[in-house]
C-alpha cells in the first residue's frame, strides 16, 4: 500500500477530530464536551486535535460549518422561484424551520440540528461579528425576494423581521422541544409581506463621503475564489467594484449594493484576523442562509453579489492593502483588468461603486510595461 502525503495524514486526520467532535457535542452539548474524550474517541492525542484545531469553540464551529455547507451542496433548486414575496418568505420559513429539534432529542444534538451559537460565542468581538453577519444575511436574502437587479433592496428590514420570527423559534425549540408549530410559523413568514416596512432613502451622511481616487493599476487577481453563492469560481478581473469588508464591517455591504451601477459584477470578499474561529464563524452563516435559498429559489433569482470568505486575505494582499482584520474596510474598481479607482476606510464601498466613468491616463512607467506587480 502506497504511503499517505502528509497533505493527505492531515486530511485523514481532520476527517476523524470533526466525526468524534460531532458525537461529542450530539452527546454532550458544547459546554461539556471535552476535547480530551474528542481525541480518545477519534484514537488520537490531544496534541493530533490542537494541532488541527485551534481549540474547542474553533472545532465546535467547525462541526456546524462541515455540515451547513454539506446541506448546501446537496441543496437542490426549484425550477421556478415562488411567484410573490410572501410566497417566498412563507418557502424559505418551512425550509429553515426543518432543523427544529425533535421530543426526545439529546440538547446537544438538537443544538447541532439547529447550529445553535448558545453559550458559544462569549466575546464582545464575537457577538458584534455575528451581528453583523445576521445584517448581511438579512440583505442576501431581500436580494432574493426582490425582482433581480433591483435599483436598491427595498425589503432588508422585512427580511431581518423573518430572520427574528425564525430565531426567536429556534431559541424557544432549545429549551422546549416541539414548542411552536412549523406551520404556524411559515404562515406568520408570509403574512409578514403585508407589513408596510420599506427601506428608506440613503442615509443622509453619504453625500459627504470622500470620492474614490482615480488610479490606473495593474493588478493580478488571485485564483482559486469561488462564490458562496452559487458555488462558481469567481474571477476578480471582471468589470465592476471589489469590497473587502471585515466581518465586523459586512453591514456596510448594503450600501454598496444601493449604489452599485447597472451590470456592475460587485463582489464581496470577506476577511478577517482570526479564520479559525471569526473566519469559520462567516463561514457558517453563509453557507447556512445560502443552502436554505438554494432550496427556494431557482438559480437565476438567487442573490447577485459575489461572496468570496478570504481566510487567506488572498484579495486584499493582491490590493496592495495593510494585512487584513475584522475591521477592515476598502473598496476598488476593475474596468479592462486595471483597478481604475480606490477607496479606502467607512462607506469606501459606496465610494468605489459611485466612482467616475472616465478612466485615468495610465502612468508613463505603466504605457512601458513598467506597472506595479501585484496589485
Amino acid at each position: 500500500m502506497a504511503r499517505l502525503t502528509r497533505a493527505e495524514q492531515q486530511e485523514r486526520t481532520r476527517a476523524a477530530v470533526l466525526l468524534a467532535a460531532r458525537r461529542e457535542f450530539a452527546e454532550h452539548g458544547y459546554a461539556d464536551a471535552k476535547v480530551d474524550r474528542i481525541a480518545e474517541r477519534a484514537d488520537l492525542t490531544r496534541g493530533a486535535v490542537y494541532s488541527n484545531f485551534t481549540g474547542k469553540r474553533a472545532l465546535y464551529l467547525a462541526v456546524l460549518t462541515d455540515a451547513a455547507e454539506q446541506a448546501r451542496a446537496s441543496a437542490q433548486p426549484p425550477e421556478a422561484s415562488p411567484g410573490s414575496v410572501a410566497a417566498a418568505l412563507g418557502a424559505f420559513a418551512r425550509v429553515w424551520l426543518e432543523r427544529l429539534p425533535l421530543v426526545g432529542e439529546t440538547p446537544g444534538k438538537g443544538h447541532l440540528r439547529l447550529r445553535s451559537l448558545t453559550g458559544v460565542l462569549d466575546t464582545e468581538e464575537a457577538r458584534t461579528a455575528l451581528a453583523e453577519l445576521v445584517r448581511f444575511e438579512a440583505l442576501l436574502l431581500a436580494l432574493a425576494l426582490e425582482p433581480r437587479r433591483a435599483p436598491r433592496p427595498r425589503t432588508v428590514r422585512l427580511a431581518g423581521l423573518a430572520q427574528t420570527l425564525l430565531h426567536g423559534a429556534a431559541h424557544l425549540a432549545e429549551s422546549a422541544p416541539g414548542a411552536g408549530d412549523p406551520f404556524d410559523l411559515a404562515r406568520a413568514a408570509e403574512h409578514l409581506a403585508g407589513i408596510t416596512l420599506t427601506d428608506g432613502a440613503d442615509p443622509a451622511h453619504l453625500p459627504f463621503v470622500d470620492p474614490a481616487r482615480p488610479a490606473a493599476d495593474r493588478w493580478t487577481p488571485p485564483r482559486g475564489l469561488h462564490d458562496e453563492i452559487t458555488g462558481r469560481p469567481v474571477d476578480l478581473g471582471d468589470d465592476g467594484v471589489v469590497v473587502v469588508l471585515g466581518v465586523g464591517r459586512l453591514s456596510a455591504a448594503q450600501e454598496a449594493v444601493h449604489s452599485a451601477r447597472s451590470g456592475d459584477a460587485v463582489t464581496f470578499a470577506v476577511v478577517t484576523g482570526d479564520p479559525a474561529e471569526t473566519g469559520r464563524l462567516a463561514r457558517l452563516r453563509i453557507a447556512d442562509l445560502v443552502g436554505c435559498l438554494r432550496r427556494v429559489f431557482a438559480a437565476d433569482d438567487l442573490p447577485w453579489p459575489r461572496v468570496v470568505v478570504d481566510d487567506g486575505a488572498e484579495v486584499p494582499a493582491a490590493l496592495g492593502l495593510a494585512a487584513a482584520d475584522d475591521l477592515t474596510e476598502a473598496a476598488v474598481r476593475v474596468r479592462d483588468g486595471l483597478v481604475v479607482a480606490r477607496a479606502d476606510g467607512r462607506r469606501s464601498g459606496h465610494a468605489a461603486a459611485r466612482s467616475g466613468e472616465r478612466r485615468p491616463s495610465p502612468a508613463p512607467a505603466e504605457q512601458a510595461g513598467g506597472g506595479p506587480a501585484g496589485r
